[in-house]
């Protein structure tokens, strides 16, 4: 089977592009990357052309991911052009029996290469991991406006950006009841970067990168863009209530969420 006639690439180019069109992906913002299951490599292993290893980043490891392969957006490519050249735009990448190393097995056409945010990647795909018993295979990273819009008049704390987001919009305590994580600024690209996501995106689904965007994680492709998707129509939610007037008159009390914890098994605690 052809690389882009498996399902699990067709639903990859599918989110990819349907990022793009909801305004997440402005020039070659945002990356995407999915661990592969056994039967999926199975399917394309006739396709896949290991290459040289090459190191992840200077200080990057994620042994919990040795081994396994993923598929990769490429450095510098539009998440428009994905369902046009997807070859050029996207990757498979196999990670070496350390964690340190990887090498390119399929696409980035034209001599491309795996996102700079791959380190970012690796590692939250391990902590991932390590935390769903293996079930998380979908890492997300995109650049919603409403959202950085927010974290600067939001406190950049996790437990009270949830909060304001959980305020908006009913859905959201259904859909994140374990909150989101919340990161100051810190250089895109880097190893730090990741450390730090990894370490939040143990708990959470989410993590807010301040001034940039959101990373999520998720099961399947669409766990992950859904999730992201609710984050961000919260967030457009509150920047027009701030922008017609700086306190709400009505919102979603503590009360009311404890009613929906109950009812639905979320488990929250406030």
């Amino acid at each position: 089977m052809e690389v882009m006639e498996a399902p699990f690439a067709q639903e990859f180019v599918r989110m990819a592009y349907e990022g793009w069109k909801q305004g997440w992906h402005e020039c070659n913002g945002g990356n995407l990357s999915y661990r592969l299951r056994s039967e999926e490599i199975a399917q394309v292993a006739e396709c896949l052309t290991p290459g040289e290893w090459r190191e992840v980043g200077e200080g990057a490891k994620a042994p919990g991911v040795a081994g396994e392969l993923f598929m990769v957006t490429a450095a510098g490519s539009f998440f428009s052009n994905m369902e046009r050249v997807p070859e050029r735009c996207a990757g498979i990448i196999e990670v070496d029996a350390s964690g340190t190393r990887f090498r390119q097995c399929w696409g980035f056409a034209e001599g491309g290469r795996p996102t700079s945010e791959l380190p970012s990647h690796l590692l939250n795909h391990e902590s991932k991991k390590a935390a769903t018993d293996g079930s998380s295979r979908v890492v997300y990273h995109a650049h919603p406006a409403n959202l950085i819009a927010l974290t600067f008049v939001l406190p950049l704390e996790g437990k009270a950006f949830t909060r304001e987001l959980w305020k908006a919009i009913s859905e959201c305590a259904l859909v994140f009841p374990q909150g989101v994580g919340v990161l100051e600024w810190m250089n895109p690209g880097s190893v730090e970067l990741g450390r730090a996501s990894a370490e939040l995106i143990r708990e959470h689904d989410a993590v807010v990168w301040a001034h940039h965007g959101l990373i999520c994680s998720g099961d399947t492709f669409d766990a992950a863009f859904g999730l992201l998707h609710t984050i961000e129509k919260a967030s457009e939610v509150l920047v027009k209530v701030r922008s017609m007037q700086p306190t709400m008159e009505s919102f979603i009390t503590d009360d009311n969420i404890r009613t929906m914890s109950e009812a639905y098994g979320l488990g929250i605690k406030l």
